[in-house]
């Protein structure tokens, strides 16, 4: 991620080559090349970071073109050469220098014969960078919400395909009372519907620095535009309009680094919402349960000892990365709260490493949550194995309403129907069948108020799922109307 201009020992170290070359006899970050998409990592490249300070330094010298600091032949020469970056060059010049801005700026300036003395004209270096990470994130942002948004789409699909399959339902990984296997990716639907309106409001209300100098207060614009054309709040609208930006209001050297926590903070939000689906998935797929099974090719070796091994290693995979995600608050936190007066670096070093990163384990976990639903098998033959195994205990619910309709004391028929239920429980545990349904129709108290007949109502656990189905058909239809508007994401992201 971007850093700190200004920072002496910030990017490069001293002792590097700055060559850039680095290959797998060096570290490289899983980031670079296991998880994480092109696009994504594309956005967060040292590439896209020039391109991005680039085109704030030509959207400055277009305005300062309109305000008369700048010829028209100076800002049409800086645009000309926008694209031209150099990285090897500037690395080496900031390893003479040891500041990262101010060598892309030597090797700018070098590009544009016309217009390289004004390029930067009155800016401090965070002018650049801190609007440049705003461009960066924003377009993250984006890219995000369009995974998150195929994810929900896949979950639709699945809400509606088993909205009225009935399943165990599970409290406390103790057998409950029965719902369906879409009413499952109905709950997980209603969060990530969640999470999507969160980034959205985000990206749409994300600002930058705006165009303020050293501290904010514009002092440098206010001197060089003195007597111009217009003065240093027109000149920051004309920059950010060009930039498609809003700026804060007020700001010091940097933007305040509470938005950074904003944005960690709805990352991290997908990130639980992503390890609670995958570790229920995790749980369905162990054998007791047996309920689903995550895809698993045909050729995939699931253990180097043990050849029968089918581990859930997508889904184990989602949790990992989302707890790295769910430590980003805690660092965009610090960087809020611990950035002294006008600006300290304390959050310089840790924005490179943080935000892609955060972004990056977000993505690998919605690209695998995407296939993970989209390639989910569902073992109705389990599902109906344990629904029939142990929706007699969740049925005594619809005894227990009877009985008092009937007249029994509802504690009464509670502690009666408790006691059976905790003496069938020892049988099914040891192996044996439940025989819940036949020992509450044996008992004398429960039979002349209840007779037999009307057990098997009772004690058909598949009609006990409620408004399942409907609440199933509402959030299909939810995740209909919001996933519309998503196109699909096209491959070869572009950056500035």
């Amino acid at each position: 991620m971007v850093g700190a201009g200004g920072a002496a020992g910030e990017g490069k170290s001293a002792g590097s080559s700055g060559s850039g070359n680095y290959g797998f006899d060096s570290y490289l970050s899983p980031f670079t090349w296991r998880y994480g998409s092109k696009e994504m990592r594309f956005l967060f490249s040292e590439t896209n970071r020039r391109l991005a300070w680039r085109r704030i330094w030509v959207a400055l010298a277009e305005a300062e073109q309109e305000a008369g600091l700048v010829s028209q032949a100076e800002a049409r020469d800086i645009a000309a050469h926008a694209k031209q970056i150099d990285i090897p060059k500037a690395l080496e010049v900031e390893k003479e220098i040891r500041h990262d801005v101010m060598a892309e700026i030597k090797v700018f300036s070098a590009q544009c014969p016309a217009g390289g003395g004004k390029i930067h004209l009155g800016a401090t270096s965070m002018d650049i960078v801190d609007n440049a990470d705003a461009l960066i994130v924003k377009q993250a942002l984006g890219l995000a919400r369009a995974r998150l948004a195929a994810l929900l789409k896949a979950l639709g699909e699945k809400i509606t395909e088993y909205k009225a399959v009935p399943c165990m339902g599970f409290t406390h990984l103790q057998p409950a009372e029965p719902v369906t296997v879409g009413y499952r990716f109905a709950v997980y639907a209603q969060d990530f519907l969640e999470c999507l309106d969160d980034i959205e409001k985000i990206e749409r209300n994300l600002k930058g620095k705006g165009i303020k100098g050293a501290v904010g207060t514009s002092a440098s614009y206010s001197k060089l535009l003195k007597g111009k054309k217009f003065g240093p709040v027109e000149l920051e609208r004309k920059v950010m309009s060009k930039l498609g930006l809003p700026a804060f209001t007020v700001s010091n050297q940097t933007y305040p680094r509470q938005q950074d926590y904003a944005v960690a903070a709805a990352l991290a939000r997908a990130a639980a919402c992503l390890h609670k689906m995958a570790f229920d998935f995790r749980v369905l797929q162990s054998p007791p349960f047996g309920e689903v099974m995550e895809p698993f090719k045909e050729t995939q070796v699931g253990s180097s000892a043990m050849p029968f091994k089918r581990n859930p290693i997508s889904c184990e995979r989602i949790c990992s990365l989302a707890r790295l995600v769910a430590a980003a608050p805690s660092v965009a936190w610090e960087n809020a709260a611990d950035t002294l007066l006008e600006r300290t670096l304390d959050d310089s070093a840790n924005r490179r490493i943080y935000v892609p990163e955060a972004f990056l384990a977000l993505e690998e976990s919605l690209l695998l949550a995407e296939k993970v639903v989209k390639g989910l098998r569902v073992n109705k033959e389990r599902v109906g194995k344990n629904l029939g195994e142990y929706g007699p205990f969740s049925s005594t619910e619809a005894l227990l309403m009877r009985l008092v309709e009937k007249g029994m004391g509802r504690q009464d028929a509670h502690e009666l129907i408790r006691i059976h239920s905790m003496k069938a429980w020892e049988e099914v545990v040891k192996g044996g069948k439940n025989r819940l349904r036949e020992m509450l129709a044996a008992d004398r108290k429960i039979s002349k108020l209840v007779p037999a007949k009307e057990f098997t109502g009772l004690f058909d656990a598949a009609a006990h799922v409620g408004n399942a189905v409907e609440k199933c058909g509402e959030m299909a239809e939810a995740v209909g109307k919001k996933t519309a508007a998503y196109a699909a994401v096209e491959s070869g992201g572009e950056g500035f």
